[in-house]
Formats: structure tokens, sequence, C-alpha cells
């Protein structure tokens, strides 16, 4: 067995996502179970060299997992040959220039959502990196989901018909900071720091909507900010000025029509903190992050309407569950498998730049949506 290395820049993996899910439950992964087995007795093995602004948080970060490779210095690490992928899980404000530059320096780039601020930037990063013939990829982690494969599995056999309809409640209560601690980052809740569960989630739903039922062409959306100050890291209040939730319709291509609600004032009660709905004309389904309820035609039962008397009917209990049938790996893991792969082997991917850029364009049109009180046409993305 042969073993080829693999060295991967990696900006932002101090904070939340980029350490938790991306560091450690995907790349040091790979590395636990011996590398990615590309077949022909050849593994691949993946080199972090962890990028960011705190050295001292480098620091620790590096001695914690056993590794020696960390900068401040992007521009250094960007110029070593032997760096082949760079990764960006940084705040969406610093992410389109730093992405240029891993462009420019000859990368393959792969990096979180969204993209950029707006979809002019989104696409300029698509256009780059296609002309500078890198290859380049996008998280698209909820497809990866156990619940969502399992409906995928749905959809490719038929079980539904036709597609009519698909509901999504998504979100949880996020603390306001004073008495007990936020959740969540808080420029997260500023508008000039990139925040907004708009551009934060919309991207996310315009990916799960494209790849499961079909592609967005139109949306209209109203948000709010239903909590106008939080407290930051430091204890101090701050003016929230970026929305908090946000209440969308997308028309779908063949004619169904998808309603999802964000929000992070929500108080949860369901299942999962991230639910879909889908009604078709043979069976439904309710899918979330690891579980899938269906319900076929020929078991759905009649109700009546009658406020006068108790439901008659044990709705919920009338669902039967999807099995597993497979062994579901990290969704983000899955990914990065799937990308290292590209890189390396030239298979196929199709979450690139563009395709990132197509939640940018749902984003931006999203909050037009809402400051204008109509609808508004999705027109296909292209370069």
């Amino acid at each position: 067995m042969t073993r080829r290395t693999v060295r991967i820049a990696m900006n932002g993996v101090t904070g939340r996502m980029g350490y938790r899910q991306h560091l450690v439950r995907s790349i040091l992964a790979l590395r636990e179970q011996g590398g990615l087995d590309l077949g022909n007795g050849e593994t691949l093995w993946p080199e972090p060299v962890l990028v960011g602004r705190r050295e001292h948080a480098l620091r620790a970060l590096a001695e914690r997992h056993g590794l020696t490779e960390w900068s401040t210095d992007l521009d250094a690490v960007l110029a070593d040959e032997t760096v082949e992928i760079y990764f960006d899980a940084q705040v969406t404000s610093a992410r389109v220039e730093a992405i240029r530059k891993a462009v420019a320096a000859g990368k393959h780039v792969y990096t979180e959502k969204p993209t950029a601020g707006d979809l002019a930037g989104a696409l300029e990063l698509a256009r780059l990196a296609t002309e500078k013939g890198v290859k380049h990829g996008v998280v698209q982690d909820k497809i990866f989901l156990p619940g969502l494969l399992k409906l995928k599995r749905l959809i490719d056999g038929g079980f539904f018909g036709r597609i009519l309809s698909v509901r999504g409640e998504f979100g949880y209560w996020v603390f306001e900071g004073d008495w007990q601690d936020a959740q969540r980052p808080s420029w997260n809740y500023r508008a000039e720091d990139g925040g907004g569960i708009v551009v934060d989630m919309f991207p996310h739903w315009e990916y799960v909507l494209h790849e499961l039922f079909g592609r967005v062409t139109g949306v209209t959306a109203h948000v709010a900010t239903h909590v106008p100050e939080r407290w930051d890291e430091h204890g101090k209040p701050y003016a929230a000025t970026a929305d908090d939730a946000a209440y969308g319709i997308f028309q779908l291509e063949g004619g169904a029509v998808a309603q999802i609600n964000s929000s992070w004032t929500v108080r949860v009660n369901r299942d999962e903190l991230v639910e879909f709905q889908v009604d078709g004309t043979h069976g439904s389904a309710v899918a979330g992050l690891r579980n899938c309820r269906v319900q076929h035609r020929s078991a759905t039962p009649k109700p009546v309407w009658n406020p006068d008397i108790p439901a008659t009917e044990p709705f919920r209990e009338q669902w039967q569950e999807v099995p597993d049938n497979a062994t579901f790996d990290n969704g983000f893991k899955a990914q990065w498998e799937l990308f290292l792969r590209h890189v390396v082997l030239d298979e196929p991917y199709q979450w690139d730049l563009l395709a990132g850029a197509r939640g940018v364009q749902l984003a931006e049109l999203g909050l037009r949506s809402s400051a204008e009180g109509r609808r508004l046409e999705v027109p296909e993305v292209t370069l």
C-alpha cells in the first residue's frame, strides 16, 4: 500500500464549525482510519496546515491534536508549492479575498458557504477558478445527512408519486446572551459583519431543494429581527441589526411548492432541529437530521373535521420509520472524501463554486423579496 500525502491549508478552523466538523470529524477522522483508500493499493493521507489570525489559538489547537504545522501568514502558506488545497471556514466577509489569493496561487479550493456576500462576488470566484483550471467545491453538508439520504432513496424509488409540496421547519432558541450565554457568535446578528439567518440558511435550502426536488424558480420571503438587542461574548449589549427569522415560499421547477421557516427565535416542538415534510399523490414523508417516517396512501387515515370532540386518530403513531439500510458516516466527512477523490483521481464532482453562487443568489433575492414585498423570479445562474 502506497501513501500519497495531500497538504491542505485550513483557514478558520479555530471557529466552531471549522474546528468540530471539518478538522476533527473530517480530516482528523480520515487520519484516524488510516487515510482515504483510493483503490489500487493507494491511500490518501491528508496533512492539515492550520491557518488563522490568533497565534495562541492555533498553537493550542495544534498541540491538542499532535499537529505541527500552523501559521498566521496566509500569503506564506499559499506560496508553499507543496500545499495543494485551500479550505476556507472563515467569516463570510473575509472569504472572497482569501479565495481569490488561493486561486491565483493555483490551489484547489474547498469552502464553506456562503461563498461571498453577493452574487457578483460569488460568480467572480467561480469564473476565476474556472479560468485558472483549479478544482473547486462548496460544502453542501445537509444532503449527506442520514434523514435526507433516506428521503432521497424514497424519491428515487418513486414512493411519492407526483410531489406536491415541501414544508420545512428549522431553528431553535438562541439565548440573547445576558442571563445565559448565546450558542452562536455575536457577529451572526450584525448585518454589517455578514450576519443574518437568510444569508446563513437560504444557501442551504437552495441546494437541498435543488438536489432533491428541482431548481428554485421563484421566491417570496418575509424576514424579521424579532430580538433587537443581544449581548456579545464579553457581556456587552449590542444592537442586533441582522435578521433572526425568515419565512420563505419557493416555487420549484416541475410545479411543487416549498415553504421553509428558519428561526433563531423559536422553541423546538418537533423531533429534530430541522424537519421536512414532503407530500405527494402516493405518499408522504417527514425527514429530519437522522430519521425519516413515511405514510403511504394505502395507510392514510380519513380524518373528519369536528372541533366539538377530541381527535379520534393517533396521527403520529400511523407513520412508519424508514430503516437505515446503510451505514451513514458524518456528512461533512463524506463530502470531504468526495472532494479529495475529485482532486486526486479527477472523479466527477458537482457541488462547485457555481453551485455555491446559486445559494448566494437565493439569499440575495430572498432579502430583496422581503424588502420589496413581492415575489421574485430566480433566473438560472451561469458564468
